[in-house]
Formats: structure tokens, C-alpha cells, sequence
């Protein structure tokens, strides 16, 4: 829990009651909480037991008051008045073994990141009302956050026509042979997300590669998790695919010179976490959309020169 950013405030029997958001409060702590929930569903299953062992999980959002400690020793607890860890406690207990169920509060503040199961309205006892809760089932394939909590659509960009002029006439540099480099920076919210969508929107209908790559929050000790994630949506698996067919699907976009399948072979496992097994390159999953966009680069993070810009 402590890597999500989690506070172990009290062991409940064969439960536990985790905060997020105290007693430090980030931006993405709903998002943190479905993750360590997912984690734990994971890690659960993993364990070697003689029975199997199950898993539910509940996550609620809302406001509460938090107090003084009380009890003492391993009883000792933060105090803590409000609604949502009643109604995060009546989730688990709707909950199906080895699921984690959320509130709409908590749904809302997700976006488009998880892959999401709606169970309708559910009476739970000490709510008032009906409350809508959903099965959070995975993280979903989405290319960038900003994509995630936009789905529905853009507003209009206002104010950023100098900026916007700018970045179009360093793209006609580069077009030209010229190469360039833009740094977009500033602010948490001042729009440098937006800005890309707009100049992104700008080059639609022009012949181009585009490669993005993003770094998060929950994956500070991975220095190639930007790497492995665009490789992974590139590739276009399955989440319930072995190692082996993940690598196959890595294989068929990856079209590398003579000579080169073992260390690319090699750097690949690495890479993506899998060190046995034979790799069988068929063409079982098809070539995906993106493929093009793999087959230029190299496994060494080099790109090879391409007659777009």
C-alpha cells in the first residue's frame, strides 16, 4: 500500500482500512487507490496456500474529518467522521471474490484509466439511496492521461494562437529538412496538454510519424516504463496474453535486419520482463494498426530515418 501512497490505518480481523489522501493528499489518489486494489488482487493470487485464498475490495471518495488518534498500541487509530468509510466497507461486501468495487464519486475522478464494469445502482445498508458502483477490472490500453479524462471531447483552445503559430512553424522547419526540438512547459492546469491536442488536430491530414511517450507517477522506479508502455500499445496484445505470445506480437512489427534476432531477442525479454520460453514468430495476432510505427526503431531506442518527417 505504501507505494500507491496508501495509510494503513487499521487492521480489521481478515480486513483492512487504507487512506489515500491523508495524510498527504495528491492529485491522483483515486487513481492510486484502484491500483494498490488491483495490486492486491494480484498479489493474493500469487500466494502459495493450501486453499485458495479470495479477495474483495471496496473504494469510496468523499469528504471526512479527520481527528486525534485514539486506542493505543496496536488498537491505536486515527479517528476519522464522515460517510465514505461506511460506504467504501458496503462496497467490499457487494463485492464478487477477487473483484475491487468502486463509488461514482470515486468513478468520476478515474476517467477513462480502467477498464470498468458497470453493476447498476445497489441498496446498501446505512446509505441513503440507491448508489451506483462499478467493478474496476483493469488498467485500461489508453495512450496518454490527458486522452483518459478527455473522452468525451475538447473545449474550445482560447488565447494560445502565438503559441500554437509557433509550434506549426517549427513543423514546417522540420518538414523542410531542418531539424527541430520544442521544450513545452509550465504550470500544473496552464494547458501544455491541450496546446499538443490542438497542434496534433493541426497535423492530421498531414503525413507524418508520431511517437509519444509518457512517465507516471506510480512508476518512478522504472526509468523504461515510457519505452515499454508505447511498445506495448504499439504491439497491441491482449492483457491476458503469456509472455511468450506478448513477444511473439512484439516480433511480427519488429522487422530487424539479418543478424539481429538474438541481441534484440535478448533485449526485448529484458525489457519486458520474461527470461524463458521459445519465441515463435506467427502470425496468429496479425500485424496491429500501429505497426509502422515500430518498424522504425531499433531495440536500442535509435530511430532509423524514414521518408516522413
Amino acid at each position: 500500500m505504501s507505494r500507491f501512497g496508501g495509510f494503513v490505518a487499521k487492521y480489521m480481523g481478515d480486513g483492512v482500512l487504507v487512506y489515500f489522501g491523508y495524510p498527504q493528499a495528491l492529485e491522483d489518489d483515486a487513481e492510486r487507490a484502484v491500483r494498490a486494489g488491483l495490486e492486491l488482487l494480484a498479489a493474493v493470487s500469487d500466494l502459495k496456500t493450501h486453499a485458495a485464498l479470495q479477495t474483495r475490495v471496496g473504494i469510496a471518495t468523499g469528504l471526512v474529518v479527520v481527528g486525534d488518534l485514539i486506542g493505543s498500541g496496536a488498537s491505536q487509530e486515527q479517528a476519522i467522521v464522515g460517510e465514505t468509510p461506511n460506504l467504501a466497507a458496503r462496497l467490499q461486501g457487494v463485492a464478487e471474490p477477487n473483484s475491487v468495487v468502486i463509488a461514482e464519486s470515486t468513478r468520476k475522478l478515474v476517467g477513462n484509466l480502467f477498464e470498468l464494469d458497470d453493476l447498476g445502482a445497489k441498496d446498501l445498508k446505512g446509505i441513503a439511496g440507491p448508489v451506483r458502483a462499478w467493478a474496476a477490472l483493469r488498467p485500461a490500453s489508453v495512450e496518454s492521461r490527458f486522452e483518459a479524462f478527455h473522452g468525451t471531447g475538447l473545449t474550445e483552445l482560447v488565447g494560445r494562437d502565438e503559441e500554437l503559430e509557433m509550434l506549426l512553424r517549427r513543423w514546417s522547419k522540420a518538414k523542410s529538412g531542418e531539424g527541430q526540438a520544442v521544450l513545452l512547459s509550465g504550470e500544473a492546469g496552464i494547458g501544455k496538454s491541450r496546446l499538443t491536442a490542438a497542434m496534433l488536430e493541426r497535423l492530421a491530414n498531414e503525413p507524418h510519424t508520431r511517437l509519444r511517450y509518457f512517465c507516471s507517477p506510480q512508476h518512478t522506479d522504472s526509468a523504461l516504463y515510457p519505452i515499454i508502455s508505447q511498445m506495448e500499445g504499439a504491439a497491441g496484445y491482449a492483457h491476458d496474453d503469456t509472455p511468450q505470445a506478448k513477444l511473439a506480437c512484439v516480433f511480427l512489427v519488429w522487422h530487424q535486419g539479418p543478424g539481429r534476432r538474438e541481441p534484440c531477442e535478448k533485449n526485448v525479454r529484458r525489457a519486458f520482463g520474461t527470461s524463458r520460453g521459445r519465441v515463435k514468430l506467427r502470425r496468429r495476432h496479425g500485424y496491429p494498426r500501429h505497426a509502422p510505427l515500430l518498424n522504425r526503431m531499433s531495440i536500442e531506442g535509435d530511430f532509423t530515418r524514414g521518408e516522413k518527417p
